[in-house]
């Protein structure tokens, strides 16, 4: 009885559906999509074949879009809030709550801007580096790829990393004060101990400085100590000018003032010139001359070829004005073969009027 009823079990038939996408606890979403749509188990098998690089692909397609969309969203905020700087209310509210006392320059929103621009830099590569982080661990793990062995090797390997990397940390948050604190910005003219030029582009990294003579020169931000900005607010040329011992010092700087006026007044420097020139007097007395100062005000950066135009016109104000510039001088001694008592007298620098001997003496000036 027990065989015949064994003989009569009905024999299962098998299932082109399970052979082709597995069990039903692990079948893939696409092969069985594609076995209902077709019901043919040839298809069901490719699509379960394609399914993990298609679900692949699927992924970077996603991490791009998401890295994207986040860009862009930054874009539009840091759009907003630069326009939201510029904002005679935002202004306002700054001054009376007393956070205008944090501005480093007399266009403020400028810089500000520049900062922004900078920070959302900064988010736009951590954004992108921890969506594509996440779209390699999920590519891993879609792979069979053991993640635990995986991070915890990684952490490890960090750990000993971090102690190598102890400068890159360090630049890193030295470039972040840097942009808080507002030392310097892209355009400004710096000095950072060694060069002196302008900034052509920053990082949290590592600032990218080009000096007079054109060279390129990157600073890791850890390795910028102090950092003399010569664009923040307003620049000042300092202009120390010869003249004659001799010299009378109201006329001199009578002619120095009205020179200065009238390149203040000129309408090619009506921006450059933030001020009246000043002419603050006699800052040094030597042997055979006398430097007479003068300061101009000048906006950020425009010091250089203020003080090259004003020399030249000073220059040209001297000599109509009949005042002298002194030639560099010394003291030449002259002592006789038979023993007389030596002679003194003054020669330029250039060396004309020495005698020698037993000559009369020669003063060049």
């Amino acid at each position: 009885m027990t065989a015949g009823w064994i003989a009569a079990a009905p024999v299962p038939i098998e299932d082109p559906r399970v052979i082709a996408c597995g069990p039903r606890s692990s079948e893939g979403w696409l092969c069985g999509q594609t076995f209902r749509v077709t019901n043919s188990r040839y298809a069901a098998e490719i699509a379960d074949t394609l399914s993990k690089p298609i679900h692949i692909l699927l992924i970077l397609f996603l991490a791009f879009l998401a890295v994207r969309v986040a860009r862009l969203i930054l874009k539009r905020t840091v759009r907003r809030l630069q326009r939201l700087e510029t904002s005679d209310r935002l202004s306002t509210l700054r001054r009376r709550s007393g956070l205008g006392l944090l501005d480093t320059h007399e266009t403020p929103t400028v810089r500000r801007v520049q900062r922004s621009e900078t920070i959302a830099g900064a988010l736009r590569s951590v954004i992108s580096f921890v969506v594509w982080v996440v779209a390699a661990i999920l590519i891993l793990e879609d792979l069979g790829v053991r993640l635990g062995p995986l991070l915890a090797g990684a952490g490890l390997i960090g750990v000993a990393l971090g102690f190598g990397a102890q400068t890159l940390v360090r630049d890193f948050l030295a470039g972040t004060f840097i942009v808080i604190e507002e030392w310097y910005a892209v355009g400004d003219v710096i000095d950072v101990g060694e060069v002196v030029g302008v900034v052509e582009f920053m990082s949290l990294r590592a600032t990218t400085i080009r000096d007079v003579k054109g060279v390129v020169w990157h600073f890791p931000n850890g390795e910028i100590k102090r950092a003399g900005n010569k664009s923040q607010q307003w620049s000042r040329a300092l202009l120390d000018v010869a003249v004659a011992r001799n010299t009378d010092v109201p006329n001199a700087e009578r002619v120095m003032r009205e020179t200065g006026s009238a390149m203040f007044h000129d309408p090619q420097y009506q921006n450059a010139i933030l001020g009246e020139p000043e002419v603050w007097g006699v800052e040094d007395l030597g042997a055979d001359r006398m430097l007479i100062r003068i300061a101009v005000k000048t906006a950020p950066g425009e010091q250089d070829a203020v003080a090259r135009e004003l020399r030249a016109r000073l220059k040209a104000a001297f000599d109509e004005a009949d005042i002298e510039i002194p030639l560099p001088a010394q003291t030449i001694t002259y002592r006789s073969a038979g023993g007389a008592p030596p002679f003194s007298g003054g020669a330029q620098a250039e060396g004309g009027g020495a005698a020698g001997g037993n000559g009369p003496p020669t003063d060049a000036r």
